[in-house]
């Protein structure tokens, strides 16, 4: 029986070029890249490569671009980095209750520290309102942290409009845009980010790795300390290997994009009208339009979710009710009862989500053992 992945949300295979390019650094090519000799020179030069085209895939410069161990730690550099190097500025946050919880613990770490954040709420369709962040926007408002796509529902927030809105005040933006890069265009300048995070996994290269941009002339306090790697942002050697995967597997990202967005659109469409003739109670959780192509929310009104996705994976079918941080949890998701209230659409969402090697077969095959097992279920109309 051949396995189906549709969790590509929450890691992604990583791409054989991508694997490839990191071969050579686990072993010829393995010097230290802060040391001087040609050992080091050598490995400096490969992770320079991998800065540059990690800079230019997000519009930055090379200096502006911070190597991490992946999205969560770019997010906790950005928001205690920032806020614990400006507090003399002001000691108030803004974020939204449904960002990654890289993110909102990063917040409530900081209220334990004195600082003030203001949690926005979302609309039903999972967009924040821009008049809640006009009215939360303080005088000491130093920070505000507001994700590109979420990860659960893949909805995608104004981000152009409220780096726009932002030009006007001292507060600084970052912005998680762990989901979105490599699904969509970005680049900073236009979308008015002074910071943004962004995570190899997600965009088919090595886990463990990610970037942090930050605008030049921003200063942050470490959350590291040792020697002065990454311009003394981020202690710590670098890996070469995990770099050079990074940076080859958002290169070939970005060559297919356009390509893979229409192809998810149609999985989703497919999937959606496979469930539909089958009679399923289908509900799509997410705005209609102002989305990533590759992530699929569905609640089936009246399932027991963890029945569902263990039948699921019994038949070989791998996907996931929420983000892949909560895994394993029953408590229904934190951003689909930010949109929809203690509900019973929060608690029996599943998340399908579009990648590498998925392929119209596979969808078909899932919507029909779907079908089937909510039939088992007595889940059908």
């Amino acid at each position: 029986m051949e396995r189906i992945y549709l969790d590509h949300a929450a890691t992604t295979p990583v791409h054989p070029k991508a694997a490839e390019a990191m071969m050579p650094y686990f072993t010829s090519v393995f010097g230290n890249p802060s040391s001087t000799h040609h050992y080091g020179r050598e490995s400096k030069a490969a992770l320079q490569r991998a800065r540059r085209i990690l800079a230019d895939a997000v519009g930055a410069s090379a200096e502006e671009i911070v190597l991490t161990a992946g999205g969560t730690e770019a997010d906790n550099l950005a928001i205690m980095g920032y806020a614990r190097n400006h507090h003399h500025l002001g000691r108030h946050i803004i974020t939204a209750v449904t960002e990654h919880h890289g993110v909102l613990h990063a917040c409530q770490a900081l209220e334990k520290e004195g600082f003030s954040v203001t949690y926005l709420n979302v609309d039903s369709s999972g967009l924040i309102r821009m008049e809640e962040l006009e009215e939360a926007l303080r005088d000491d408002t130093i920070l505000v942290s507001l994700m590109t796509a979420n990860n659960e529902t893949g909805v995608v927030q104004p981000i152009q409009a409220i780096g726009d809105r932002l030009k006007e005040h001292q507060a600084v933006f970052h912005t998680d845009a762990v989901q979105a890069v490599g699904k969509r265009e970005i680049h900073v300048s236009d979308l008015g980010v002074d910071m943004l995070a962004a995570s190899a996994h997600k965009f088919n290269g090595p886990n463990g790795t990610g970037f942090l941009y930050v605008r030049k002339g921003i200063q942050l306090s470490p959350l590291l300390h040792g020697g002065s790697q990454e311009r003394k942002r981020r202690a710590g050697t670098e890996s070469t290997a995990l770099a050079a995967g990074m940076a080859e597997a958002l290169r070939l990202t970005l060559e297919e994009m356009e390509l893979k967005q229409t192809e998810q659109e149609r999985f989703r469409r497919l999937l959606l009208t496979q469930l539909e003739h089958g009679g399923a109670e289908a509900v799509v959780n997410g705005h209609p339009e102002e989305r990533l192509s590759n992530v699929l929310n569905i609640s089936f009104p009246g399932a027991n979710v963890e029945q569902l996705l263990m039948n699921l994976d019994l038949e070989g079918i791998a996907v996931s009710s929420g983000s892949a941080c909560t895994a394993g949890s029953i408590e229904a998701s934190h951003v689909l009862t930010a949109m929809h209230g203690d509900s019973e659409r929060g608690r029996s969402a599943v998340r399908f989500s579009f990648g590498l090697g998925t392929t119209d077969e596979q969808i078909n095959r899932t919507a029909e053992t779907l079908l089937r097992v909510l039939q088992r279920m007595k889940m059908l109309n």
